[in-house]
């Protein structure tokens, strides 16, 4: 074969060349990045006019200049060295230097290398080189992406993350739960003393206010344990929580400080045995009685008792919801402080506690049961911001609706809802971030006995399990950032749709979370089995998150009722089914979407497009609530209970809520990411976002073509396009995990 010999300037392009055409096909994306690194690139007008040539799709380089490209790859006797931050763009300096190494990226070669995601895995079975060590790029810094999500936190963040290196964190395997319980309850208490459970109380009472930052330090705390986590919520967060939201100055002023500090170890007794998501079911009695200005606590039945209850095991009061009765009358739930234990740590009279023994995970947290007896409590200790009882014996309440009444009392506490969700996320990356890590040292297979075994991070399968739920993981994290915030920030009166996203969010963030984990699980095979390497201690500790502040079937539901509560406007009409048509058609217009073009649209430009997404997920809420709706509006025309009507829908009003959580969060990270100052990042954080869209997308992709909103092409492209993102996106998934800001001890483990 004739020797073909190139100038340097065109020979370092040539191992890129071989690499796009080897698949016979040069598409769109691969011509745009080609072309502007070209015109960029400070060589010779000659060696681009004879580059761009080569880069036509409309004209293929003959079979004899891609042998002769591949020639030349095999005889340079160079290495291909997968340790380097880009290997192709290394790997091709040295071919056109004619040297083994090489101190500084060509920047128009390590543009290609970025942008159209190149990776090893790519051109293994295309040269045939030696592999010899692994790693990722480093174009994106973890610290800048770090401090993007930590936001106004910052502060208070870093310097939490560093008293996490004290020994009383450190990773331990107790399988005693008396052991694991007492080693949380002495963790809880070493946070408490630096203020970080005080943190949403006001100054006076150790804290500084804010309630954001406080559920940033709760998130934090999952990189280290679950059990510390709950435990930590449990008593700062759902106890004082309870104190701060539904009590006054004096309930404030004689608690909120000792708790904080926790000196007052307490607990949050709602959920009953036989009640669970409904509140406003329980069985417990307070009943006030004149003759001694007293509440008397009391469990009607054998299986009234409250269950499930954390920090029952060492808390000297308790937060009760009970049945208020007063006069006779019940005036609703309520909630009560009841102390349940002397300072001796002595049962108080009337007061019963069960351990519920060892769960599935969290066993560091104690929980138990609780029954009451004849428990008196003075009229003082009822939690009084919404209901009172005065100095007479009469119940008073600035918000005489009972309903509106019950539903603002739960709602100053879905701060806890917000938590859990950031919580659970935060489970998922830690176990995400154990499993790329892994997967970025283990090999596993080849057929070849020239090269060394590939990565399993180089797999297309493993980039799908694992990179797609880290674009989601960062999505959510937004959405739930944004949420806190706007709780915070918010009005009793303006908390409704507020409490809508805590319920869709909550539910959807711990699904995800729990299915995450289980796929790092597998994605670390038998070594992901292993207690040692913390991620089946996750994965019992997460389990519970989908349960516990509200079950999520429940929750989902809860959220799609407060949609069509928004639409009552339109479901309220008499002729409901015009209003449909019309609203239907208004939609459809101002989307463009079923028509033939759109439908079919297959472009790279199209489908990355923001726009596209944002109408797909608009479409799927829309027409899910149109629909939803519709059905309920029917049953009820034909004189079905509503209550009943909404039974014959739950399935539809799920699907609804999980429509709604995927609209709401693509839409709150697609304006966090236009804030994004730094190009690059800005960059990074669209892909990631395109990402979470066309996965949405693809996973609902029945659906969109039941509907006639994407043909079967346009589902493949969408299908494909999910997996070159994570392809793309590959080289710098070290980075993206790192850039989660896990401090390095909570990652401690045998298999890294």
């Amino acid at each position: 074969m004739k020797k073909t010999t190139y100038t340097a300037e065109i020979l370092k392009y040539i191992p890129f060349l071989y690499v796009i055409w080897s698949d016979e096909l040069l598409s769109p994306s691969e011509i745009s990045v080609f072309k502007k690194s070209i015109e960029t690139d400070s060589i010779s007008e000659a060696a681009k006019t004879t580059l761009k040539k080569w880069i036509n799709a409309e004209e293929s380089p003959l079979d004899e200049t891609l042998v002769s490209w591949k020639k030349i790859i095999d005889d340079s006797g160079l290495k291909l060295i997968e340790s380097d931050a880009y290997p192709l763009t290394s790997f091709s300096m040295r071919l056109a230097s004619n040297s083994q190494s090489t101190e500084i990226y060509d920047e128009s070669l390590k543009y290609i290398e970025i942008n159209l995601g190149i990776q090893p895995n790519h051109y293994h079975h295309l040269f045939d080189v030696k592999i010899e060590t692994a790693s990722s790029a480093a174009f994106y810094s973890a610290e800048k992406i770090d401090t993007l999500l930590k936001g106004e936190h910052a502060p208070y963040v870093d310097k939490f993350r560093e008293k996490l290196n004290d020994p009383i964190f450190d990773f331990q395997i107790i399988r005693n739960k008396e052991e694991f319980r007492n080693h949380v309850l002495a963790q809880v208490k070493f946070l408490a003393k630096d203020g970080y459970g005080a943190m949403a109380y006001d100054n006076a009472y150790g804290g500084i206010g804010n309630m954001p930052t406080y559920a940033s330090i709760f998130e934090n705390l999952m990189y280290v344990d679950g059990s510390l986590t709950i435990k930590f919520g449990v008593q700062f967060g759902l106890f004082g929580g309870s104190i701060q939201n539904l009590g006054t100055k004096k309930h404030h002023d004689k608690y909120l400080k000792e708790t904080g500090e926790a000196n007052l170890l307490g607990c949050f007794a709602m959920t009953e045995t036989r009640h669970g998501s409904n509140v406003r079911g329980v069985k417990t009695t307070a009943t006030y009685v004149k003759e001694t200005d007293s509440i008397v606590i009391e469990t009607p039945g054998e299986n009234d008792n409250k269950e499930y209850i954390g920090n029952a095991l060492h808390a000297e009061m308790a937060t009760v919801f009970a049945q208020l009765i007063v006069n006779g009358k019940n005036e609703g739930v309520h909630a009560i402080l009841t102390r349940i234990r002397d300072k001796d740590g002595n049962l108080m009279p009337g007061v019963k506690v069960e351990d519920n023994g060892y769960k599935l995970g969290l066993n560091g947290v104690d929980n138990g049961k609780i029954w009451f007896s004849n428990v008196a409590v003075p009229r003082e200790n009822l939690l009084n911001r919404y209901g009172d009882i005065d100095k007479d014996g009469n119940y008073t309440s600035p918000i005489e609706n009972p309903n509106k009444r019950f539903f603002t009392m739960l709602g100053t506490l879905v701060g806890g809802r917000i938590c859990v969700a950031k919580g659970a996320l935060s489970g998922a990356k830690k176990a995400l971030s154990i499993a790329v890590k892994y997967a970025l040292q283990r090999r596993q297979f080849n057929s070849n006995e020239k090269i060394q075994e590939d990565l399993i991070m180089d797999y297309p399968t493993h980039q799908l399990r694992l990179i797609k739920p880290i674009a989601k993981s960062y999505v959510y994290h937004t959405v739930l950032d944004k949420l806190i915030k706007d709780y915070a920030n918010s009005k009793e009166d303006g908390r409704r749709e507020i409490e809508t996203q805590a319920a869709a969010l909550k539910a959807s963030i711990t699904w995800f979370s729990n299915q995450t984990i289980q796929e790092c699980r597998e994605a670390c095979g038998g070594k992901g089995y292993l207690i040692e390497n913390k991620i089946p201690h996750i994965k019992g500790d997460v389990d519970i998150f989908t349960t516990f502040e509200g079950d999520n079937t429940v929750l989902i539901q809860l959220a799609a009722k407060g949609i069509l509560t928004n639409f009552k406007t339109e479901f309220n009409s008499d002729n409901f089914m015009d209003v449909l048509k019309y609203v239907g058609t208004q939609l459809s217009d101002r989307l463009t979407t079923i028509n033939p073009i759109f439908t079919n649209k297959t472009d790279k430009e199209h489908l990355f497009d923001t726009e596209f997404h944002k109408e797909a997920f608009e479409y799927r809420t829309r027409r899910l609530t149109f629909s939803v709706a519709s059905r309920v509006q029917k049953y009820i025309k034909k004189g079905i209970p509503s209550y009943q009507a909404f039974l014959k829908v739950q399935t539809h009003m799920v699907m609804l809520g999980k429509a709604y959580s995927e609209e709401l969060s693509y839409n709150e990270f697609l304006n966090f990411v236009e804030k994004i100052q730094e190009e690059e990042l800005r960059f990074l954080f669209k892909k990631l976002g395109a990402l979470f869209a066309l996965s949405e997308i693809n996973d609902h992709a029945a659906w969109y073509l039941e509907h006639g909103y994407i043909s079967a092409n346009k589902s493949k492209a969408i299908r494909k396009q999910v997996e070159r993102i994570c392809s793309e996106l590959r080289p710098h998934v070290n980075t993206l995990v790192d850039g989660f800001g896990i401090p390095k001890s909570c990652l401690k483990t045998p298999i890294l």
